[in-house]
């Protein structure tokens, strides 16, 4: 079955707040996706809201119950207590848990399950008395020790932190041994019961090779490569648009 589209849109936010303007507007664009097929809407509310306003999840998360009873709402963080009392009060439908520094500009690891255990056990178990699924970030090389203590910590899912593979791009050989990493923890983590999910630097191009190595890769998350693919695809358009509108 191929994994399903969630559809990051930080990088739409971060552009609106450029401006003390609606647009662009979160809602609309996340209509659009949903409406050319994608699953869900995925968003990473930090601390400083510079991308994602608090106020944006609400909204994202009505519009997602109200597309399908299949579309889905993901909200990514570092498990701080401003985040859990964020994330319980709207109930997404899955919780991805990353263990950012809040001065992070974007996720760039996974957690050590190991050395976090007693943290994220009590988080997840919190998390699933509202949230039907919970994910937690994981390094692409995460060993058999290091998923059986997700396994452990009560973990639905985990994300595979797929940054190293997507800045293989102009390396073949390297492309494929973060594949060989990735396909390894992707093995480890069914074998343990836990669904995989994937996210970070993923392209059209890029992606049907993660896709052949994980196999039963349940969802990948993509934001910044879709949205440069919008700008370069969807731009000639726009400008016509924008040049009718000057003829007066």
């Amino acid at each position: 079955m191929p994994a399903k589209l969630s559809v990051n849109v930080n990088a739409i936010a971060m552009l609106r707040n450029r401006r003390d303007l609606p647009w662009p507007s979160l809602e609309r664009l996340g209509a659009i996706a949903l409406a050319a097929g994608a699953h869900g809407l995925t968003v990473h509310p930090r601390p400083d809201q510079r991308h994602v306003r608090f106020s944006d999840l609400p909204i994202l998360r009505e519009l997602t119950a109200g597309w399908s009873p299949y579309a889905e709402f993901n909200v990514e963080g570092y498990p701080s207590e401003d985040f859990l009392d964020l994330v319980l009060k709207t109930q997404p439908d899955q919780v991805t848990l990353v263990p950012d520094d809040p001065s992070q500009s974007t996720s760039d690891h996974g957690w050590n399950f190991v050395q976090h255990e007693k943290l994220l056990t009590d988080v997840v178990a919190r998390l699933h008395s509202r949230i039907k699924r919970v994910s937690l970030f994981a390094d692409p090389d995460s060993d058999e020790v290091q998923i059986a203590a997700a396994r452990r910590i009560g973990a639905d899912r985990i994300e595979l932190y797929t940054g190293p593979y997507g800045a293989t791009f102009a390396d073949p050989v390297k492309a494929q041994e973060e594949l060989s990493k990735l396909e390894t923890t992707g093995k480890l983590a069914g074998a343990a019961g836990l669904e995989v999910n994937a996210g970070h630097d993923l392209t059209v191009e890029n992606l049907p090779g993660l896709c052949e190595a994980v196999p039963d890769l349940a969802e990948v998350s993509i934001g910044h490569a879709l949205i440069a693919d919008s700008l370069e695809f969807g731009l000639s358009e726009t400008v016509k648009r924008f040049i009718h509108a000057c003829i007066c």
